[in-house]
């Protein structure tokens, strides 16, 4: 698996916040600045998953994942100042300080798509 990050950091933003923003999601990102573009990749999904979980936000996710499927990847959008408190909000318009845009691409993505977002074997 291969997850992408990618966000731009507008001249009103600080950068650190920015990239705190995104660490708070994916804290093992490997991060590259090119100018106010800034850049990562990871290959786990770990704290994203446990942040679905705890916001009871799966089945949201699940639907925007879904709809982002395209061949072996998906791709969405995330909402920087809500990841900055480290919590997960989909990005369905464009915000004016920008959004985060995830890409997961996997053999897989279908799989990988139902691990991170299922409920089962959970007491509702």
């Amino acid at each position: 698996m291969n997850i992408i990050v990618e966000t731009v950091c507008k001249p009103t933003e600080d950068k650190d916040k920015v990239k705190k923003a995104v660490l708070n999601l994916f804290p093992d990102l490997k991060i590259d600045y090119e100018g106010n573009r800034m850049r990562g990749t990871d290959s786990s999904l770990n704290r994203y998953k446990e942040i679905l979980r705890e916001s009871r936000i799966r089945d949201t996710a699940r639907r925007i994942l879904l709809r982002g499927k395209k061949g072996n990847k998906t791709v969405f959008k995330l909402n920087k100042q809500v990841a900055f408190v480290g919590k997960v909000c989909f990005a369905e318009e464009k915000h004016p300080l920008g959004d985060i845009t995830v890409t997961i691409e996997d053999e897989n993505i279908g799989s990988i798509i139902e691990e991170i977002t299922s409920t089962k074997g959970e007491e509702k």
